[in-house]
């Protein structure tokens, strides 16, 4: 029976949140901010090899954040050459501490769990570190760590239980490789390593052990980056091979065993031609997807329809096909695995419950960025997605190769390929011809790639075309400006590498 500002007195709470990552936090403060009586549930399980963490989800524990401070510490190391170029003495070779770094990621990543912490006690939200199942469509049973549970209702529940890695289902698999939920908290250097995989969370651990100063060696069964632009995918791969990166095309790992010198021996198989070889590796990284962890959190008992073979579930303004159960996140079939973007639908999914609000998350254009040795971001279609859309006629692709000023002092070799190369970075504009050429694929190469696209992403949600991007004069010199300046098509075949400031 519903009471005063829509509560229920038949329940324990108004809503329930099943999962305190990016997308749960956000829905339970601001469903709590707008009055509702909230619970927020979190658990980890610990992943084949013991790595657990705290509360904050994928992103904080053992995604984005530590990936990025990674990505930054291989970075510096590139910048220590560049700097001697600009006239730094530098004295002996840099080296790695991979135990200082881990500490100090680890450091930040706690003080953000306790922030969370904080931020729901503030914001008067149950935190309940249990794992939730549902046991009929109001109820769930909470289970502690330490085997107490106890029966909790709510009028409404949002799911926000997030993903975790696949595994190859091959023998050796969970005994012998870890995954990304464990390499960011490694207390050891992981040594020699073979990242199985082509998706973003492969090529980026790949580049950032590389350029870290471990031999890294990547299979890819297939293409690279899925349902990105292919073009950009393949300069990723190649600059990637240039710089270091070994990488087995077309093969995939069939067995893994553990020696008795703690090695890993992985038998991998060309699939072109069928052989099969025997390597060992200190480190075996399986980044080969993800899949939602729904399948065990009672969702048949609570009627909520889901894909069984990744554990998504397909919503309608988030919303399940149960009307009072919702679901945010990496969860959602079809929908994007970012962490803005889980925080958003959380946000606006509790103000449309607890406030009258009518605002739906906006999916499309959303911008994200690869965080690879040559960063990559990108906004709205591919070249390959647009190609399909509008017909290849119907498009003009604007071009442009370049170099960064800060590389131009930094020409020194290394196994025969230029530490700072000309024309890897890489701008590509894709525009709709029969729509007054509106930019409907934005896609850039290079370094800062992310801060690049931000302010971008804006001109685009705005409706931008390519006549828009030549009103705006650039700032020089930057990276930035070459999307001001592009003037190029590939349909024109001109060479598009760069010629001067």
């Amino acid at each position: 029976m519903a009471g005063e500002n829509g509560k229920s007195h038949e329940y324990d709470y108004d809503l329930v949140v099943i999962g305190g990552g990016s997308g749960g936090l956000s829905a339970s403060k601001e469903a709590a901010k707008l009055v509702a009586k909230v619970a927020c549930l979190d658990f980890v399980t610990p992943s084949p090899v013991g790595t657990k963490w705290g509360l904050g989800g994928t992103c904080v524990n053992v995604g984005c954040i530590p990936k990025k401070l990674m990505h930054q510490a291989a970075i510096l190391g590139e910048q220590m050459s560049d700097a001697q170029e600009f006239g730094w003495s530098i004295d002996g070779q840099p080296a790695i501490s991979w135990e200082k770094m881990v500490d100090g990621i680890q450091n930040h990543v706690g003080s953000l769990n306790w922030g969370y912490r904080v931020a729901l006690r503030d914001n008067q939200v149950k935190y309940i570190n249990a794992r939730g199942v549902f046991t009929d469509p109001h109820t769930i049973v909470a289970t502690k760590a330490n085997g107490k549970s106890e029966t909790i209702t709510a009028e409404k529940f949002i799911i926000a239980v997030g993903g975790r890695p696949s595994y190859l289902g091959v023998p050796g698999d969970k005994e012998c490789c870890i995954t990304s939920d464990d390499i960011f908290s490694m207390p050891k250097a992981p040594g020699k390593t073979l990242v199985v995989g082509a998706s973003y969370i492969a090529l980026e651990c790949a580049g950032f052990l590389t350029n870290l100063g471990f031999e890294t060696t990547v299979v890819a069964r297939s293409i690279f980056l899925r349902g990105f632009d292919q073009e950009i995918a393949e300069m990723i791969g190649e600059y990637m091979e240039r710089h270091g990166t070994r990488i087995l095309r077309k093969c995939v790992p069939v067995k893994f065993e553990k020696l008795e010198s703690g090695k890993i021996a992985a038998t991998i198989k060309n699939n072109d031609f069928g052989v099969e070889t025997v390597e060992e590796f200190d480190t075996v990284l399986l980044a080969v997807g993800r899949t939602a962890i729904t399948f065990d959190i009672g969702l048949d008992k609570a009627g909520v329809e889901f894909n069984q073979k990744n554990g998504k579930i397909a919503a309608v303004n988030e919303q399940t096909n149960v009307p009072h159960i919702y679901a945010i996140g990496d969860v959602l079939e079809n929908r994007q695995e970012l962490t803005p973007v889980a925080i958003e639908a959380g946000k606006l999914l509790a103000r449309r419950l607890y406030a009258g609000a009518t605002t739906q998350t906006d999916y499309d254009l959303v911008p994200t960025t690869v965080f690879t040795p040559l960063e990559y971001a990108c906004n709205g279609m591919s070249e390959e997605l647009a190609t399909e859309t509008y017909g290849a006629d119907n498009l003009e692709v604007y071009i442009t190769y370049f170099k960064p000023l800060e590389w131009s002092t930094n020409h020194h070799e290394r196994n025969g390929v230029a530490h700072r190369e000309d024309s890897v970075c890489y701008c590509k504009l894709i525009c709709n011809l029969q729509d007054n050429e509106r930019v409907v694929g934005f896609h850039y190469l290079g370094p800062n790639a992310g801060e690049i696209m931000q302010g971008y992403a804006l001109a685009m949600k705005l409706g931008a075309t390519k006549a828009d991007f030549d009103r705006v004069i650039g700032i020089h010199p930057t990276c930035a400006e070459n999307f001001t300046t592009i003037d190029i098509t590939k349909r024109s075949g001109k060479d598009a590498r760069a010629t001067g400031c």
